[in-house]
């Protein structure tokens, strides 16, 4: 264990459950609180800045002791070196966009907030917003000049409560690229509310589910997804995260081929460099099992691998498979007559058949 991960242990009474969560979440990059509406993520981000204390609850971000009901404890919200983003970005609409930038420098030293500032207006592209009036922004911008205006602050951790879900799909999509880039290039590590497995699969490096006030699952991103006991799996969105690296671009047909532990897909290219790392999300839905080689067939991903468990899955009729592909895992959907009539049972080689894949990355 790292001694600089955070520590999350809370215990908070909710309306229909009682809110108990213990985590350690990774000092660097994106934890994602996953689960459907009302399950408490929201309930832990407010819980760790101090906007709801808990009844009991241990918290300590980056070293720093926030709350210990054993030590007596407690930092109020202001003092704890936080940065929080909601579903609205706030903005002050008398203030230009610079002027909201500036108003964020209040808790900061002058010139390392500016320092700071600075860094998150170019790390964020916003260096050409900062005249406009707030009322001109797009729903994008707005959520771009929030986050700049919190990691203004230089805070020990960023909190995003579903940024994205009070913006429409062209808008997520215009915001979801610097979302990206604050991952990979920001030192700050970001606990990250949402109900979308679109946005566990692009952003998440590490991902905790949510049932009802209860962790159901926490761990690295694909190691979560790709786990048949775990509700991420449950839905129409069940499938796995496969990190891997455009090898070959096939112009002729438009198509990139990426290499990953345990084998290689062609997809669609979207003008990639050669050596770049990407991840894709294959779906359950999109993966069929061969017993035998398949032969004169339209779908192109073909890999073997050994089936590792199987699982009945939400309705009766289907069944899950964890599937093992080298170093690899994917989850395949099919009936349970199929697993029945090919005799599919954990140890089994197969051939894995994959219809579909997303470039999320």
């Amino acid at each position: 264990m790292n001694p600089t991960d955070h520590l999350v242990r809370l215990r908070l009474p909710r309306a229909g459950f009682d809110l108990a969560v213990d985590l350690r979440l990774p000092a660097r990059g994106i934890s994602v609180l996953f689960g459907a509406s009302g399950c408490g993520k929201t309930s832990v981000l407010r819980g760790v800045a101090g906007l709801e204390p808990a009844a009991k609850g241990l918290i300590r971000i980056d070293g720093e002791t926030w709350q210990d009901d054993a030590t007596r404890v407690f930092l109020p919200t202001w003092r704890r070196s936080l940065g929080y983003v909601f579903q609205e970005a706030s903005l002050f609409e008398h203030l230009d966009v610079r002027g909201n930038l500036e108003y964020g420098l209040r808790r900061t030293q002058p010139t390392a907030g500016a320092d700071a500032l600075a860094h998150a207006i170019d790390l964020l592209g916003i260096e050409h917003l900062l005249p406009r009036r707030v009322d001109r922004l797009s729903g994008g911008e707005r959520q771009r000049i929030a986050m700049a205006r919190a990691l203004a602050t230089r805070p020990r951790l960023l909190l995003l409560d579903e940024p994205l879900a009070a913006l429409d799909s062209a808008h997520r999509q215009e915001i979801l690229p610097w979302l990206l880039r604050l991952r990979d290039e920001s030192s700050t590590p970001m606990l990250y509310v949402t109900h979308s497995t679109d946005e566990v699969a692009r952003l998440a490096d590490h991902l905790v589910v949510l049932d009802r006030g209860r962790v159901q699952a926490s761990g690295p991103v694909a190691q979560v997804l790709a786990s048949i006991a775990s509700p991420v799996v449950i839905g129409a969105d069940a499938g796995a995260l496969i990190v891997g690296q455009i090898a070959e671009r096939d112009t002729a047909w438009h198509l990139a081929r990426v290499d990953f532990a345990g084998g290689s897909l062609w997809l669609r290219d979207v003008g990639m460099a050669i050596g770049r790392n990407v991840r894709v999300h294959v779906l359950a839905r999109d993966v069929s099992i061969a017993t035998a080689e398949p032969q004169h067939s339209s779908i192109q991903n073909q890999l073997l691998g050994r089936i590792e468990s199987v699982a009945t899955d939400t309705h009766p009729a289907l069944a899950l498979l964890r599937v093992q592909c080298g170093d690899s895992i994917l989850l395949a959907r099919i009936t349970q007559r199929a697993v029945a009539a090919l005799d599919l049972h954990p140890g089994k080689s197969v051939w894995v058949q994959v219809k579909s894949v997303a470039l999320v990355e």
